[in-house]
């Protein structure tokens, strides 16, 4: 079955709604030989004459009644489509958007996150999910809109990134802790012990092959999957855990923080959507708005640091 030529709809649209070859064809700008030769191709296409004549004028036929409603609103449908998009009106948008974040983004960024979209757009909601991995077919198939992370080799390239801050890892302990106090070394930090986090079970990372190269090795007790985990295992007990400090802000509330005494690398956490989204109007106000809130989270940060 060939496809339809699906320009006959434009056509048969302003014929019925002019009741004439020569008003249609004015109102399309063709010449009336070539809106004839239109409706005859319409007259085969749909095997109904469609407009019959009556005097000196033409009148539809029962078929042509029952398609005029809706050759109408398919047409008008498909000039709405290809308009470009109006202002988005935020007060009207009802949608709900997936956020695939690691653990730490929602705690410390989403309550004012939420509060923001609540008072720009009341009618959209957040649905918030856990990134286990950097798979990137729920972005590309619509399952995700956007997804935090670091952007490494194995990021997909078709994806769209912005990065939203750099974060550095910091050591935590439970306050009252000997490492609480007092100058922090290689030598003290390494002689505590301490917790891993690794979401893939690796027995050492950065820090360990930093005071390798120092001449030092810490104890490694227990290795957990997440800085949750971690952070309340150190929050009970005198096990020191190294964490990102801006994602963990809220977890680590009422500990004791403290620089590495050995160079680790900065992180650059990112925004990531797939290139269909680009585009989209409120997509792109989401995007602002979760970067706003990160920009504003930096200097909150900043502020009780110098204050402190």
């Amino acid at each position: 079955m060939s496809t339809p030529d699906l320009n006959l709809l434009v056509t048969l649209n302003a014929l019925l709604a002019e009741g004439s070859v020569a008003r249609a064809a004015r109102r399309l700008r063709l010449s009336p030989s070539a809106m004839s030769r239109a409706l005859a191709r319409l007259r085969e296409t749909t095997g109904d004459p469609l407009l019959v004549r009556a005097g000196r004028g033409l009148v539809p036929t029962p078929r042509a009644l029952e398609l005029r409603e809706r050759v109408g609103q398919l047409v008008e449908e498909a000039e709405a489509a290809l308009r470009p998009s109006e202002t988005l009106n935020l007060k009207q948008l009802a949608r709900t958007f997936t956020l695939r974040v690691r653990e730490g983004f929602v705690e410390n960024f989403g309550a004012e996150l939420i509060t923001r979209i609540a008072e720009q757009a009341p009618g959209v909601r957040l649905y918030f999910t856990q990134k286990l991995d950097k798979d990137s077919t729920p972005l590309r198939d619509g399952t995700i809109d956007l997804e935090t992370g670091v952007v490494g080799d194995d990021t997909s390239p078709e994806l769209r990134t912005q990065a939203l801050f750099h974060d550095r890892f910091i050591g935590v302990v439970r306050r009252g802790h000997p490492l609480s106090e007092g100058p922090m070394t290689p030598e003290r930090y390494a002689a505590g012990q301490h917790i891993l986090v690794s979401r893939r079970g690796l027995r050492k990372g950065q820090i360990d092959e930093t005071l390798e190269r120092l001449g030092r090795e810490r104890q490694i007790v227990t290795i957990v999957g997440s800085f949750s985990a971690a952070l309340a295992l150190a929050r009970s007990s005198d096990l020191i855990v190294s964490v990102p400090e801006r994602y963990t802000g809220n977890l680590r509330a009422g500990m004791c923080s403290f620089a590495l005494p050995v160079p680790t690398s900065d992180v650059t956490i990112s925004l990531l959507w797939h290139p269909r989204l680009d585009a989209d109007p409120a997509h792109r106000w989401l995007r602002g708005c979760i970067r706003d809130v990160c920009a504003e989270r930096r200097s909150d940060l900043l502020a009780r640091f110098e204050a402190g």
